[in-house]
């Protein structure tokens, strides 16, 4: 952990600087941009019913979006107000009132003819609410009967039969903990969480090369450092706020490089709605967009390195930080060798990217004092997740661009919650401040008061998948009881992930709003839970930002809904009924108890147990971690990692393809096009060369399919790598494979080989087996 403190925003200059506008004409007029004072207004009409409490929630919660870690207006990195759209969207979750009876009580097929958009404006759940199988509605229940109904199940069924989930929807860090602890006390170690299909492997592979599973750096490192790099992160659409440290770092001199198969709009140009210059003529974020194939980065970072490590044969000491790498790092000599012995060809046929420009790119980093690596889906959400990020991380380390000022390993998080759900324990390979192995566990038994389950615990897709499995088997999901999520818009194969919730005997879903998973039958019962928001409450809360920035957010006063409980109240509740006889080592008398056992458990948490007002915030492990690049590995030095080009399956005339987001957060659709580059939610952008080759025009109806989905489309032509082309999450997920996990930390696979075919050629030839016989060729041609 590092010994130096963050020291507090800082100030962004006040004079204009006319050589980062994108235009002099105010405003964008013209261009296709977002249109932030007419989207703010509409909010404002959105909210009319309960301005007063939308305020409040603003000027004193902390942000419950993106995990950037504005406390009211402000946060740590730049002086200032800060507010952006996104956060703005999500604000209505908060200020509805309940669900009209009406609707409530409505017949399932007319509540499953609304999308999940249509049903989140409904309004909030106000009661405990149950559908049995065959029955056509939910109908109002008491808690009583709702949590003994659960509990009596779960002491019928084998703890393996149970499993828990969290999505990272505004859920803070204290019901993270009771979660992680009431599912052990349960007996379970099935509990997972948001980051299985976001970062999970940031976490992983950050542990094996550096020995920690969370940023290295802060904000304020963008501020100032030779190069910021954003590889596979579109962070002005995910976390806008991020934009206005993007113009910080550009007044300070810092090159901004995007690496990504799509040169992203909003990206490349912004306008930054709290910066008066910006907001009227914009501001030229990316000095280079380097456009690498889908999953073509490890052959990308391995062509780097070879650049590097050629240098150095032709003037040591031109490329290679030595004395950091003698005095801080482990594995040198496995990695040269086998960097050198890449065939310059393999590496540019995967990565689509000629020898002239990997290098260029190398030598733009070889002779930078400093820089910050920022990533975030675009690398992630591969079956080899984790060695696209031990890649980065001998990038990194190679040139000693950790633990100091201006440097650092950035897993950029894009809900506010979830930096915290695996630091909490909700995690199967995670305990609170470790993981589930050796001395963890007896530490935490120790601080918990009871065994822990020494089995090892599924991922929630397993878990999922486990619902299908005989019915004798003692893993065969019987309860899943999930808080918040929507597995039918974010996993693979929405019609398998059906299957599976039609599956499970019970399932609990624990939230604020409906959602089509919610909809679903069970083969016994579906149970509703009304949930409080953060800003509901008692004794406030707290959330971990990506920079390890831990917030306090008050309790606001303001209308509260119906019979909603705060989320750590139910675990308590359930867990109490299950085994009352023990119910006292599950115990919490207030949120301050549980923020005071935290500190216990987690010892980098040590500090959370004085937050208890408005502002109150701490980083755990200090401004950078690995600081003077001491890591917290065994022998207190970085692990270099040769990392093995992937296999891409991409057969001759077929496109690799990956999902992208547009105007929404996580799987929640605020607008059917995307305010950036004016695409529609069924667009599939496609690079100009690729559609005259296929003899398509711009607006052209297509299929695009593979052995696993169809996804019917309209062509937009736009700036792709060739050879690539891109579809909105989660519209595009039937084209992904079911069951395909990254082998180390479990996301699934988010991409694949597909086949685009004019709709009119499909259509024609489906009746005489053509499709059939093509989907053949290419399960044939990827075996």
């Amino acid at each position: 952990m590092g010994k130096t403190k963050h020291t507090g925003p800082i100030k962004l200059p006040k004079t204009p600087d006319p050589s980062l506008w994108v235009s002099a004409v105010p405003f964008g007029l013209g261009k296709v941009k977002p249109h932030h004072i007419r989207e703010t207004a509409k909010i404002v009409w959105d909210n009319r019913d309960n301005l007063p409490y939308a305020f409040r929630i603003l000027t004193q919660g902390v942000c419950d979006g993106c995990a950037l870690g504005v406390s009211g207006l402000y946060d740590q990195t730049l002086a200032g107000p800060h507010v952006c759209t996104t956060r703005l969207n999500v604000l209505r979750l908060s200020t509805m009132s309940a669900m009209k009876p009406e609707t409530l009580h409505a017949d399932i097929d007319d509540l499953r003819r609304m999308d999940s958009t249509a049903l989140r404006k409904l309004g909030r759940i106000p009661y405990p609410l149950m559908r049995g199988r065959g029955e056509r509605r939910f109908r109002r229940v008491r808690w009583d009967e709702a949590l003994d109904f659960i509990a009596a199940k779960i002491r019928a069924i084998d703890p393996k039969q149970l499993a828990f989930y969290l999505t990272a929807r505004g859920i803070t860090n204290e019901s993270y903990y009771v979660a992680a602890k009431a599912a052990r006390f349960l007996g379970t170690n099935n509990i997972d969480n948001a980051s299985r299909i976001c970062h999970s492997p940031s976490k992983t592979a950050l542990k094996r090369s550096v020995g920690v599973g969370a940023s290295t750096c802060s904000y304020k490192d963008w501020i100032g450092t030779d190069v910021l790099v954003f590889w596979g992160s579109v962070a002005a659409n995910n976390q806008p706020v991020s934009t206005k440290y993007m113009y910080a770092a550009k007044r300070r001199g810092t090159k901004i490089v995007v690496i990504n198969p799509y040169r992203e709009p909003s990206m490349d140009r912004y306008w930054i709605p709290s910066v008066p210059e910006s907001a009227l003529f914009g501001t030229k974020l990316a000095d280079d967009v380097v456009q690498v194939n889908i999953g073509g980065d490890i052959a990308f970072m391995n062509g780097v390195m070879k650049v590097w490590f050629e240098m150095e044969e032709r003037g040591p000491g031109s490329a290679i930080d030595w004395t950091f790498v003698r005095e801080h790092t482990s594995g040198l000599e496995e990695l040269r060798a086998h960097v050198l012995a890449q065939d310059w060809a393999a590496l540019e046929r995967s990565s689509g990217l000629g020898r002239e420009r990997i290098a260029g790119f190398a030598k733009l980093l070889a002779g930078a004092k400093s820089a910050v690596f920022v990533w975030s889906m675009g690398l992630t959400q591969h079956r080899f997740g984790t060695d696209n990020i031990s890649q980065v991380a001998n990038l990194a380390l190679l040139r000693g661009f950790l633990g100091r000022e201006y440097c650092g390993l950035m897993p950029i998080r894009g809900h506010s919650g979830v930096q915290g759900s695996g630091e909490m324990g909700a995690d199967p390979f995670s305990l609170p401040g470790g993981e589930f192995k050796g001395a963890d566990i007896a530490r935490i038994e120790g601080v918990w008061g009871f065994k822990l389950p020494a089995w090892q615990g599924d991922i929630v897709g397993v878990s999922l998948e486990n619902a299908l499995l005989p019915e004798e088997h003692e893993r065969k999901l019987k309860l899943f009881y999930t808080s918040g999520g929507n597995f039918l818009e974010t996993m693979p194969d929405p019609e398998f992930v059906r299957r599976c919730l039609e599956a499970v005997d019970v399932r609990v879903h624990q939230d604020i709003i409906f959602n089509t998973s919610t909809l679903v039958d069970a083969r016994e019962a579906v149970v509703v839970l009304p949930a409080m928001t953060r800003y509901e409450q008692p004794g406030g809360g707290t959330s971990t930002s990506t920079e390890r920035m831990v917030y306090f957010s008050p309790e606001i006063e303001g209308p509260r809904i119906g019979e909603a409980r705060a989320e750590w109240q139910i675990y308590i509740d359930l867990a109490s009924r299950v085994k009352p006889e023990r119910k006292e080592l599950i115990a919490f008398a207030s949120a301050a108890d549980i923020r005071r056992e935290i500190a216990r458990a987690a010892p980098s948490y040590d500090g959370i147990q004085h937050l208890s007002k408005r502002g109150d915030v701490f980083q755990w492990g200090g401004a950078w971690l690995c600081e003077d690049g001491v890591c917290p590995t065994d022998d207190g030095r970085g692990r270099l990692l040769p990392i093995e080009l992937p296999e891409l399956r991409k057969p001759e005339g077929h496109f690799y393809v990956t999902t992208r987001r547009g105007k929404q957060f996580n799987s929640m659709i605020y607008s059917e096009r995307d305010p950036f580059n004016a695409a529609d939610r069924y667009d599939v952008l496609m690079h100009p060369d690729d559609a005259r080759t296929l003899s398509l025009a711009a607006g052209e109806a297509i299929v695009v399919y593979n052995a696993h989905g169809t996804f019917h489309g309209r062509v937009k032509l736009d700036d792709v790598r060739p050879g690539n082309i891109e579809v909105h999450w989660p519209e595009g997920n039937a084209l992904i494979p079911k069951g395909v996990y990254e082998q180390y930390a479990g996301i699934p696979e988010y991409n694949t080989a597909v086949v685009v075919e004019k709709a009119e050629t499909y259509h024609a030839h489906k009746d005489t087996k053509y499709v059939e016989r093509r989907i053949e060729e290419l399960e044939t041609e990827t075996e």
